[in-house]
């Protein structure tokens, strides 16, 4: 593998939810700067398949299974790549998920899940890598949170709330670490083709929620191509970058909300209206993933607007419906 000349060269990384998405394009473009890795997520298959592709390329590569959600997995995964590398150079916070609904879908352990997993999971890592960071006087930490982070987007309350909890801590670290030599990157991407519209939870009218979902995902007017939004991550990282927002719509939102947040909460109301209804009376009601969701809404019509998504899941480790595999539609991309 050809290594790109880098700062990062020979320092160790570890990434959380490496195994596909944009954690495992965080990781190629940390492999292709010489970086050594540890990443790790709960898919143990995954897990494998990553890690074989990345050592395909050449890369020092270490992966294990761990659920962040267990307070003790932090501490385990920094003393792992400590055994393995010495200590941690980097931390890239990338873990999440995804849940699409009404709010009248959601329960209270919908909003616990998505804090555990990103917000005390990211707090519990930052925690564990700092005191060998400190110690050094240097470390970069890189924090992905989400356009929701700074704007709450309907039917992803769970999702909106935790990156809002993630957005804020992450500002406040790196002002609290400016003078210690250890860098803090608040990464706030809009929405990128990962592929991850497959492995999303969707609740109430799941399959409708899929189909605005899964579009907006893969639309190139409003989603970044993910390869070029982890180049832009790992160079953040490589110049210690306070903050860098992706895609041109997520920018626009955030300066709206901004200068004028009462317009902006208006128009996110139309935008509500225009979202499906639950589907099935108030109360909770039973998700599916994407997947599921994909299948049961049979919509050649959805497929065709997804390709560009669907050929990202392909590409970056993410599960696909089997059904897509009955037919083909021609799609270009730029890098």
């Amino acid at each position: 593998m050809a290594t790109t000349k880098s700062p990062l060269k020979g320092l160790s990384a570890l990434v959380t939810g490496g195994s596909r998405g944009l954690g495992l394009l965080i990781a190629r473009e940390l492999a292709s700067r010489g970086c050594r890795l540890l990443i790790c997520a709960r898919d143990a298959d995954e897990l494998r398949r990553a890690e074989e592709e990345l050592r395909a390329t050449g890369a020092e590569v270490h992966s294990t299974v761990a659920d962040l959600t267990d307070a003790a997995t932090p501490e385990r995964l920094v003393a792992d790549a400590q055994e393995r590398f010495g200590h941690v150079d980097i931390l890239v916070n990338n873990a999440g998920i995804i849940q699409v609904g009404p709010m009248e879908t959601m329960t209270e352990q919908d909003f616990r899940e998505a804090m555990e997993l990103m917000f005390f999971a990211q707090l519990r890592m930052v925690l564990a890598v700092l005191p060998g960071m400190r110690s050094r006087g240097t470390g970069r930490i890189v924090n992905i949170t989400s356009i929701g982070g700074r704007v709450a987007v309907p039917h992803l309350l769970p999702y909106s709330a935790a990156k809002f909890a993630a957005t804020g801590f992450s500002d406040g670290l790196r002002a609290e670490l400016a003078p210690t030599g250890i860098s803090v990157t608040t990464v706030i991407p809009g929405l990128m083709r990962t592929g991850s519209h497959f492995a999303a939870r969707f609740g109430g009218n799941a399959e409708q929620e899929y189909a605005w979902f899964a579009t907006g995902a893969g639309m190139p007017l409003l989603s970044m191509n993910a390869g070029r939004a982890a180049r832009a991550i790992v160079r953040a990282a490589e110049r210690r970058r306070p903050e860098i927002i992706l895609t041109p719509a997520a920018k626009a939102a955030v300066r709206l909300h901004g200068v004028a947040p009462v317009t902006a909460v208006r128009m996110l109301s139309l935008v509500d209206r225009l979202l499906p209804s639950s589907g099935n009376g108030t109360g909770p009601v039973q998700t599916m993933s994407g997947v599921q969701a994909c299948e049961r809404l049979d919509s050649r019509l959805v497929d065709r607007v997804t390709a560009l998504a669907n050929r990202a899941a392909r590409h970056h480790n993410e599960p696909v419906p089997a059904r897509l595999g009955r037919w083909s539609v021609p799609v270009k991309e730029g890098k």
